[in-house]
This record gives structure tokens, sequence and C-alpha cells, in this order.
């Protein structure tokens, strides 16, 4: 929410290049006219990246958060002039494929843009060759071509905004290098420079490279690495000799030489990511006026490596053979930010109240950030969702200097690679283990990455359990990927006898003290105020209704609940609005879990204890302290995979006890070790929700099938009043399950779903259902009756599904309550 109270508060802006421009147009419109922007270059290039963007906005994304910026930015810079010159030139974009896999990629590429409601196509080799007739399309075998993209003349569009934002009130001062940031009891109260001193009730870095510089200033981490880029641009060529406009055909991407082009008039330039990254230090980077007594034309424009340009240039020239007969006129290395996810870093800091970043953000997606993070500190939240965005997301353990040098660099290596959505990073791991690491190292496991932890999806050890299934449909070699038929396996052993499942990286908060309750009961939609022992799904909406996360509550004594949540966002929003007699601690760290779940679970855990495990004496959606064997345990009568069973929580230094002891007694019933992979086929099939893959604060309960989790009737929660008729009015728009109608097809996520042949939503979570033979989909879509036919596509091609009730596994919940 906006942290003051002030019907005008002022606001300082740290950084005038495009998104600080942006940020001042934004918030001046939406009558926060106090606002001053420091810039230490002159204006209206003050040095930063803004100044040397070559300014290619590609529209689409995986990222559904990242189109939806681009697509603002084009929008808003479409309507933008300056003396008459538009602040975008629509040229349209074109991405090429010269291999097989990179033409399956922009065919993925073309399902994001229907997605996400982006113009493009699939073209042709000779389309190709209309749109650029310089390139060679012997070796092309087709692109991905978007008419609505095109170049943001970042400069221009700076200096737009910059007048708008005056027009409204707001005054820009450069030269004016920022010192300190003041702050008082949590909050900022001030901006210092060389020049002056700035009060403040909110502060927004929007610095760039100089991101980590203001940062700690402010006692504030921001995880981004700077990295230099090289761009060129060749000598005058005799094939676009008279051109009468900067650019007039469509700005082009050679991903796979790591490679993008554009008109300068009579020129081309031309970027490289191909080199090795080149990782600078923001604090060692020079202010404009010492970078000019260097000879550097400015602070982000670092001299041209012309040994790691050479292999680049070869490849330039094997596409385009007009490039042979000219040569590179000048280049540098272009400075700008990466983080260790390659998403923005944004919001409000919750260590020091009223200071913001905007940082990380690249000119493709300015305004549409600026335009979300004016909505968050002016109305409270962001129109659109910004969970991958949020300062708060990465994990201690993702942000010492180390993790963030290597991680970005790593970003840069990968900006135009095929990366398939389940791909993690190689290093650094291991990182975070849970206590059984060394047990799943035995038996085969799988590890993909997830928030730092190695998390096992499938077991090779489980491998000759898969001659026992009936034979599974061939996947195509993309689905195939981090797959293994092994998971088939461990679902059917989950559904028909018993297997464990590491669920240590589920975040755990403990929330204790006098006023726990009454906090929790505020902050969340269910009841919680119920006797010790009992565990309650819930949510936490924020103001206007939105899913912010899902939780589960168990209440293990009067002042004592244990939080299931989903990411360190969540312990941030509740540590902000916790009251002085309300304590919260994570203890993930701390503890571990293992899922102990199928029909075998009692027989299994009942000899172990001299508790009560029956249905009758251990029931459903209820909370036990008791031990198993020597080791003391939280059990957890919960079950995300639909079969009888128990979460089991205990310390860190007693869990590999624990999980010999579970294994050791359930030998006899045939326990086995299973992973994510058939965790997530069995969830689907159960029709539970994934958050922030599912639904998100652009989503209420209702239309998210979650709606059982609200409690009108209670007192005021978080978020209430705008649920008022939502629970009796027919939404416009549902998470829907589908099931694919050919046994053998299979998506995998993000892929558009076609209603009467038009694109009319998108696919969340999808996993083949190894209990139904048939693959499942969750889509946000319109409200459709059961049964109806729609298509997904799916590389290209349209894939037959129809709208199922759900849940499409055991509807009864007798598997689960028995």
């Amino acid at each position: 929410m906006s942290s003051t109270p002030e019907t005008h508060p002022r606001v300082v802006i740290v950084g005038a290049g495009i998104v600080g421009c942006s940020l001042a147009d934004e918030l001046t419109s939406r009558g926060w006219t106090d606002v001053t922007v420091l810039e230490q270059g002159p204006l209206p290039a003050p040095g930063g990246s803004t100044s040397h963007a070559p300014g290619l906005v590609f529209q689409t994304s995986p990222s559904k958060t990242l189109t939806a910026f681009a697509r603002y930015t084009v929008e808003k810079f479409n309507s933008l002039q300056v003396d008459g010159v538009s602040c975008f030139n629509q040229v349209g974009g074109l991405e090429l494929a010269t291999t097989p896999e990179r033409l399956a990629d922009l065919h993925r590429k073309a399902g994001y843009a229907a997605s996400w409601g982006v113009r493009g196509e699939i073209v042709s080799a000779a389309r190709c060759k209309e749109l650029w007739p310089l390139i060679d399309e012997s070796t092309v075998l087709g692109g991905f071509h978007t008419p609505d993209d095109g170049l943001a003349r970042a400069v221009l569009a700076s200096r737009a905004q910059m007048a708008r934002a005056v027009e409204k009130g707001a005054r820009f001062l450069d030269r004016h290098t920022v010192t300190g940031i003041e702050q008082e009891d949590g909050r900022v109260t001030a901006v210092v420079t060389d020049r002056g001193t700035f009060p403040a009730d909110h502060v927004v870095s929007a610095a760039g490279f100089w991101g980590p510089v203001i940062g700690r200033m402010a006692g504030v981490e921001v995880p981004l690495q700077p990295l230099a880029h090289q761009y060129a641009k060749t000598k005058q060529l005799p094939e676009l000799a008279g051109a009468e406009t900067e650019a007039s055909k469509p700005i082009l991407r050679f991903q796979d030489r790591d490679l993008y082009f554009r008109e300068h008039h009579d020129r081309i330039g031309i970027g490289s990511y191909a080199h090795k990254p080149l990782p600078v230090d923001p604090f060692a980077i020079l202010p404009y006026d010492e970078a000019r007594a260097n000879d550097m034309e400015m602070p982000s424009s670092f001299p041209f490596t012309e040994e790691d340009w050479a292999p680049s240039w070869d490849d330039c020239r094997d596409l385009m053979p007009a490039l042979r007969e000219t040569e590179i006129e000048e280049g540098f290395n272009g400075v700008f930010s990466f983080t260790p996810d390659g998403m923005p870093v944004l919001g409000e800091s919750r260590k020091l109240r009223g200071f913001w970043l905007a940082e990380a953000v690249w000119v493709t997606h300015s305004a549409g950030v600026a335009k979300a993070v004016a909505e968050w500190m002016v109305d409270g939240r962001a129109s659109i969702d910004l969970h991958e965005c949020d300062l708060t997301r990465f994990e201690e353990a993702q942000r010492s200097p180390s993790y963030i040098r290597e991680r970005g660099s790593q970003q840069f290596v990968e900006v135009y690679d095929v990366l398939h959505p389940l791909q993690p990073m190689e290093q650094p791991r291991p990182l975070r283990v849970s206590p059984f690491y060394a047990r799943q190292q035995e038996l085969g496991a799988h590890f993909l990455e997830g928030g730092g932890w190695e998390r096992p999806h499938w077991y090779e050890a489980n491998a000759p359990l898969v001659d026992a299934l009936d034979p599974l449909p061939e996947r195509d070699a993309w689905s195939a990927r981090y797959w293994s038929p092994i998971a088939a396996a461990e679902a059917k052993a989950t559904r028909e006898k018993v297997a464990l499942y590491d669920m240590t990286p589920l975040r755990r908060l403990e929330v204790t003290g006098p006023g726990a309750l009454g906090f929790l009961q505020r902050m969340t939609t269910n009841n919680l105020r119920k006797k010790p022992g009992a565990v309650t799904y819930t949510l936490l909406l924020d103001e206007t209704g939105g899913v912010r996360s899902d939780l589960t509550v168990a209440r293990l004594a009067p002042d004592r609940f244990q939080v299931g949540a989903n990411s360190p966002t969540d312990l941030d929003w509740l540590l902000r609005h916790a009251p002085a007699d309300v304590h919260l601690k994570d203890i993930t760290s701390g503890t571990c879990c293992i899922g102990v779940w199928g029909p075998l679970a009692r027989d299994l855990i009942q000899p172990l204890t001299r508790d009560d495990f029956s249905h009758e004496g251990f029931g459903y959606f209820r909370a036990k302290e008791t031990y198993l064997g020597h080791v003391p345990v939280t059990a957890m009568r919960l079950s995300y995979v639909g079969e009888l069973g128990w979460e089991l929580y205990t310390s860190a230094d007693l869990g590999l006890r624990l999980w010999d002891t579970l294994w050791e007694a359930g030998e006899e019933h045939g326990v086995i070790a299973a992973g994510r992979s058939a965790f997530n086929s069995l969830r689907l099939e159960k029709g539970y929700r994934a958050w922030g893959v599912d639904m998100t604060d652009e989503h209420n309960p209702y239309e998210a099938g979650v709606g059982f989790a609200v409690r009108m009737d209670k007192d005021g929660f978080v978020g209430q009043e705008a649920l008022h008729g939502l629970a009796t009015a027919e939404p416009a728009r549902r998470l829907t399950p589908l099931l694919l109608d050919d046994p053998a097809s299979v998506v995998l996520g993000k892929e558009p779903v076609f209603v009467d042949g038009a694109p009319a939503g998108y696919v969340t979570s999808a996993s083949y259902g190894y209990t139904l033979g048939r693959c499942v989909a969750y889509a946000w879509l319109p409200a459709l009756p059961s049964g109806t036919g729609v298509h997904i596509e799916y590389f290209g091609e349209k894939v037959a599904a129809t709208v199922a009730d759900e849940p499409l596994f055991d509807p009864k919940m007798t598997r689960i309550r028995r």
C-alpha cells in the first residue's frame, strides 16, 4: 500500500534515464505532482544505458508480465512525439531460424504471442528475404514476424515524458550526484546530493546499473549485475544508399548466432551476445564527467574489444553477404543490468519504508514498468501481477554477491538460448539440500532446482517399475526433456501403495504471540478460530480481492501457528502488517518435511507411534505433535496428491533419521521415493492449484476455483469488501480443467487455447495424468460448459481438448478420507 497519508507526497526519483522519466510521467498523471528527478549527468542523455540503447523492442516473452510491460511501452511510445518525430518506429520484428531447434522455438514463441495478445506469425524463408533483402535465405528455415514491434527512440521518449511531467509540476535536476539517503524510524526522509538535500516521503531508485550504489546508501540490497554488451555499426552500405528514414526494415534477430541487427539510415547496427560475459563492478563505473575525461563517450560506453567481436563478424557476413564488402566503422561495449533470474527488481523495501526500486529494466519494458510501479505507489497495487519482479522474491541464499554475479552472467549467456521451461542453471549447485540428500543420491535422484533447492524429479532406483506399466505414448523430443517414464511408475506406486515425497523446499513460517490468531484471521480468508490441532487451507488477498498467495495454517497451540506458504514475498507481506504482539519467523531452513502418501500410508506410520493414526483418531486436515520412533514430528493429515497420507515435519538435524525410520518401516509395504514429476501429475488430477502459476493477484478466488476457502461471514479480512457479490455471480472467466482428446498428446504450459478458432486464453499448468491416461491442462478461459471442445496450439499444431468437470480423479474424496 501507499506508505504515507499525504495527499501530495514528496517523491524523489534517482535517475533520469528512460525508467525515471517514464515514472515521473506516470506518477504526475495520477496526481502525485511533487516529483523531483535527480540525475548526476547532463540531460537529456545523462550517460546511462538509455543513452546508448539501440532501442529494439520485441514484445513477446515467455513471461506474461514482461510481455504486458512491452505492450504498454509500444502503445505509449507510439503516442509520443518530439518536434514531430515519433518516439517509436514501428517497423516490426523478425526472428530467423537456421536450425530445426530454433524453428521449433519460434513456433513456441508464436504460441506465447497468441497467449499474451501480440500479433505475430511464422513465415517462410522467402518471406524473410522479402522483409530483409540483405540476408542469404539459403540457410534460413523460416522466421517469426511481429508487425507491431520496432525501435524505441529512448532518448526522445525520455524527453517527451520529461516534458509531460514538468508540465504537471515535476522538476528534473541534472548534475546532482546522490551521496546519501537519510532515514528516521525505518522511513526514508531525504536524498542528499552534492548540491543540496531533498526531503522525500518516497524515494525511487531508477539508477540502472548504479542501482546497487544507491541501494547501499539506503541499506537495501539491489540484486543486479551490470555486464558489458558489444554493439557496432558498419560503414555505409551501397545497398542502403539514399535511405530516407532511420529504419524501414524490421528489427532482426539471428539468435542461432546470438546476434541482432537494425538499420541506422545507410549503415547497419549489430549487437552481439556471443562473447564471454563481461561483468562490471557498479561501484567502479565512473561518473559522467570523469568518464569523458578518460576518453569515454559516456559512463555506460566501454571500449570496444575487437578480440570478442571477430567470431560474430564472421557470422554476420555469412548471414548478409553484403557485409563482406565493408568493415565496422565504430563500436562500443555498452553496460546494462542483469539479475539472477533475468527479471526486473521492483517494489518498496520493508526495511526502509518509502524506498522503492525500479531496477534492472530494459528499454523494452520501461514504460510498462513505470506504469506498474506508479500504480503500486499511488493505488497500493499494480493492475498486473508482479510477483516475478518483486524485490523480495529472492531467497537469502540467492543474494550473495557471488551468486548475483554468477547467475547474472549466465543470464547474459542465455539471452538467446533455446531454454526448456524446466531447464535449471548448472551453477552454483548444489546450494540448498534437504537432510535426505544423501539418500536421494543413493536412489539415483534426478535433481532439478528451484529457489536454490535441489529437488528430486524422479529416481532411477524406480526404473524397474516401468516394466509393469502399460505402454506409455511416445513423447516428442521437447516434452521428453527433463522427463522420464519413471514418473509414471512413481505416480502408480503412490496410487496403489505408498511413497515418500521430499517436501522440504515448501516454505514454513511460525506465527506466535498473543495476537497471532487475530492477526491471521484479519490477513486470511478462511476461519482459523478453531481448536488447536486444526489445519485450514486459506488465502492471502490484496485489497482488491486478488489472490496474493494460498496458505495452509496449522493451529498447534492457542498462540502458535505453523503456516505453509509459497515464497519470501509471503513472509514480507505478513511482516508489513504484523502488530507488535505477533512474532513471525521463517523456519524452513531449520526444519524438513516428508510427505507419506498412498493407500498404505497408515500401515507404514501407525506401527511407529503410540498415537492413534486411524481416520477416527486423526481426521483429515488435523495436526498432531507426536513421535515416530525416536523422532519428534509434527504430523499433518494433508494430501496434495489425492491419496491417504500425512506431511511429517521435524527439525533438520533429525531429518535423516526420520527418512531412515520411514524407509525401514515401509519396505514390507513396497515403499518408494517419488519425485516432483509424479507429484505434479497427481496434484493436477485432483485439481489442486499452484499459486504463481495457476492463479495470482490478477484473479479472485471464485474464478480461480478456490472460493471454498473464503468465509464471507467472518469478521473483516483484507480484500473482503472487494469480494461482495462475487460468490453468487457468474464469473466471466474461469481456471478451467481440460483433458486432451488424444492420449498421445502432451502440452507443457503457456500455450494458447482456441475457442471457435480464435485465441481465448492460455494454459497455466499441464502434466500427463497417468491415472487418467490423458494429459491434464488447466487454462484461463471464458466460462465454458463441461464438454465444450477447444484446441491448444502446441508447436504450431492444434491439439483437441475438452472442458472437463473437476476434480478429474476421485471426485467424492473417498481415497483421502479413509
